[in-house]
């Protein structure tokens, strides 16, 4: 295949493109836009931004087309060699897995918006765009560069679809460039948007995880690794991986050395990590990817789990990161954990099988689990797993390893028997137990936390938090210009019981208005009881009576170093941590 992208008018938001392929003689040509993306697993339906698709031949010659199914088109070639489908796509989204245009930038993500030629997927692409002379070009693709009427146009080629695909740009005025070295591969740092890097932190704080991720595994995927970073004027966080590159979108971005650097730190972390893990390291239902439909599969408390204890571990453990950056980010998974009844509801596996269906937005309360917090968690007991029962000669690192060596860099996808027999082979320990009782069944994770986290001389604390509504009263709240609105209500709550609902506005407590300060209030009664509220609910006015009854809700989970420990625990943390005690 091979592409032009273009726009007349970027303030309009829409992108040109033009999609031309042989048809070797076939009476019929199926052209097909991906349904999803690779690192989101719910169907994205990019054929919703497509307009005006319009199929010619080489003489000029509009084609009959007609779509099969929601995002293919059947064309006729009417004995044609070669055919071009034109059309436009509207790019108003600006995320890191997204397409979006203006006047200060074209940025792409292709598996959005090139479709390709059903049967030819393996054929070489190549993908042309026109850029301003003062442009600069952000791609892990080789690129050929040629002048044309005063504008750079910029050649891009790929192997194959999946390869395009999987190669986001940023063609853009204001990139700023950096790059490093390391065992003969090249990370380059993109950043667009308004920031000011501080390239020799950055340099040396990347310089020290990307070598610990590449300790771990011994070889990287590819040649060269492109970090390409959006920085938002606005608060935001978000990340997508690919084989060599990642997108990355933050904000606020005059805050990127500051508030937002740990999670710039954390992020690029969390992504590098997938370069290896999903993007070659791919469970087998997910080898080769099918874009046309979803890709089901019960292990993203690997694909994304153990990426999410990783991501902030590797940083911890080679020391760009301390305990006191460590252990928040760690809590902050506990929390996801503790928060939702769902824990006896929807085991992680199940969670993973339905990200498809939800698994990227709130959803209805205590439905779901998380792949991303709920494996992490998991993957912390698994390393312990394995350190504690080989006495430390092995642990999750091994596991990963062989995935990659024997797994990925074979061709082969893996299953969940042989990453549960992994984990056994490594341990030297049936893991069923394990298993059975968490990975695969709803359940709290609060003995095999305590137990993982005793192994290195740690423990879970769980404080009270500090609202009276949540620790008493099992509710949460969403405040904006004076607004109280309940967002959210832990399981058979006394908030429950009373007949709060989610997004009933509370207006005044025992007879005050509270106008949005209802933290105040409750705290200032929270001697009394009961505690009368008044709210809005659905446009009605409504009593209620909030009552204790001696259980504590909403906590606050907090790992802390035991007082007194054993020579041995003092080892084991050591051996995880690369720290002494």
């Amino acid at each position: 295949m091979q592409y032009k992208l273009y726009t007349l008018y970027p303030n309009s938001r829409y992108i040109h493109i033009e999609a031309s392929c042989e048809t070797q003689g076939a009476t019929e040509v199926r052209l097909q836009l991906p349904a999803w993306r690779p690192g989101r697993y719910e169907l994205g339906n990019f054929a919703k931004n497509v307009r005006n698709f319009v199929v010619f031949s080489e003489d000029k010659k509009q084609l009959y087309c007609q779509k099969f199914s929601k995002d293919g088109w059947i064309v006729l070639p009417e004995g044609a060699k070669h055919i071009t489908a034109t059309y436009e796509y509207y790019a108003a989204d600006l995320n890191a897995g997204s397409t979006y245009v203006d006047e200060s930038q074209l940025y792409v993500n292709p598996v959005n918006c090139c479709l390709y030629k059903v049967g030819a997927e393996q054929e070489s692409c190549t993908l042309e765009i026109e850029m301003p002379l003062h442009w600069k070009l952000a791609t892990a693709l080789p690129v050929t560069t040629a002048e044309r009427e005063g504008k750079l146009v910029k050649t891009m080629k790929a192997e194959h679809f999946d390869r395009l695909a999987d190669s986001p740009f940023i063609a853009s005025a204001d990139l700023k460039h950096h790059f490093f070295v390391l065992a003969g591969v090249e990370f380059h740092l993109w950043f667009n948007g308004e920031c000011h890097p501080a390239w020799s932190k950055l340099t040396s704080d990347f310089f020290i995880f990307v070598n610990e991720q590449m300790r771990l595994f011994g070889s990287f995927p590819a040649p060269e690794f492109h970090f390409l970073f959006q920085m938002l004027p606005g608060k935001f966080y978000h990340g997508v991986e690919h084989v060599d590159s990642t997108v990355i979108a933050l904000g606020p971005g005059t805050q990127l050395m500051s508030e937002l650097y740990n999670d710039l730190l954390g992020v690029s972390s969390h992504e590098l990590f997938h370069a290896w893990n999903i993007k070659t390291i791919r469970p087998a239902e997910m080898l080769p990817y099918d874009f046309t439909k979803e890709n089901y599969s019960r292990l993203g408390f690997v694909a994304e789990g153990v990426t999410t204890y990783y991501g902030d571990y590797i940083l911890f453990r080679s020391g760009v990161w301390e305990e006191a950056e460590y252990w928040p980010e760690f809590a902050d998974r506990l929390v996801k954990h503790f928060d939702t009844h769902a824990r006896y509801f929807m085991s992680v596996a199940d969670a993973s099988f339905d990200t498809w269906l939800d698994g990227y937005v709130p959803g209805v309360p205590h439905r779901k689990t998380s792949i991303y917090h709920e494996g992490s968690i998991l993957a912390f007991c698994t390393d312990m797993f394995i350190r504690k029962y080989s006495s430390n000669k092995y642990n999750l690192d091994d596991v990963m390893r062989v995935l990659w060596t024997d797994f990925a860099k074979e061709g082969k996808g893996y299953t969940e028997k042989d990453y549960k027999q992994l984990v056994e082979q490594f341990a030297g320990n049936d893991f069923s137990y394990y298993w059975n009782n968490y990975f695969y069944k709803a359940n709290d994770y609060t003995p095999i936390v305590q137990e993982a986290l005793d192994y290195i001389g740690c423990e879970l604390k769980m404080l009270p938090a500090m609202r009276s509504y949540e620790r008493w009263y099992g509710f949460r709240l969403l405040e904006f210009n004076g607004i109280s609105k309940v967002s959210e209500m832990y399981y058979k709550s006394p908030a429950v019981v009373c007949g709060l609902s989610v997004g009933d506005e509370i207006v005044a407590v025992n007879g005050y208005e509270v106008s949005g300060d209802l933290a105040t209030w409750m705290n200032y009664f929270e001697s009394e009881e009961p505690v009368n509220v008044t709210v809005v609910s659905n446009g009605k006015r409504k009593e209620l009576q909030l009552l204790r009854n001696g259980q504590i809700y909403y906590s606050a989970p907090q790992i802390v170093r035991r007082s007194e420990v054993s020579d041995y625990q003092k080892e084991a943390w050591m051996r995880w941590s690369g720290k002494t005690w």
